[in-house]
């Protein structure tokens, strides 16, 4: 069964991963699309998130999603919060009738590198260096702990530097807890959780909203 990863975190919100492995005919059974999207693998992935969202919650109407100026998906009655991450062959969705969320998934990619210094600070590095990762892909975990907190704001217009830092790692088992600080228009204090699956980074946070 494509439904790789499923957890959840509390009463009332659920994260999942999908491994795309099926052909568009499908999802199209009980999905349209709601905007043109050529491009044949992004149309595939756009289709597995709507997929994943009704996995979490049967109820969740995907009919009614409406894309924002920010491209962020939202429900005009926010009857759900939710956040959708594709890359590659896996979709990645966090749901909850109450908590505000954002989920990333990321491959890690050696490109990562030359970029570094556009989304973490000199203090980040040093952080992100003493983390005891046994193999995790370190880079590819903090610009993926940004992107969920990225797509958790979903307004845009965000320094990945100046509005985003993560203060430390810790680890519990298999999962990494950031803790990290939101600073554009307020100070908010967040915990990022990041994952490794099928060599994959998945990250994810909730708030109230």
């Amino acid at each position: 069964m494509p439904l790789i990863y499923q957890n959840q975190i509390n009463n009332t919100t659920k994260i999942g991963v999908w491994h795309i492995t099926e052909a568009e005919d499908f999802f199209f059974e009980k999905y349209s699309l709601q905007r043109s999207i050529t491009h044949p693998h992004k149309r595939l992935q756009h289709l597995a998130g709507r997929h994943l969202l009704s996995m979490l919650f049967p109820d969740f109407p995907t009919e009614l999603i409406k894309i924002a100026d920010t491209r962020k998906p939202f429900l005009p009655d926010e009857a759900f919060h939710f956040s959708i991450s594709h890359c590659g062959d896996y979709a990645a969705a966090i749901v909850s009738t109450k908590n505000r969320v954002g989920v990333d998934i990321e491959i890690p990619h050696p490109k990562i590198q030359r970029v570094q210094h556009k989304f973490l600070s000199i203090e980040e590095n040093n952080i992100i260096k003493q983390v005891e990762s046994h193999g995790h892909s370190l880079l590819t975990m903090a610009w993926s702990i940004k992107e969920a907190m990225f797509k958790w704001f979903g307004q845009g217009e965000v320094d990945f530097i100046k509005h985003m830092q993560i203060n430390s790692i810790m680890r519990e088992a298999n999962t990494f807890i950031a803790n990290c600080t939101f600073c554009k228009k307020e100070i908010i204090n967040l915990k990022v959780h990041n994952i490794s699956l099928e060599g994959n980074n998945l990250s994810w946070v909730f708030t109230n909203p």
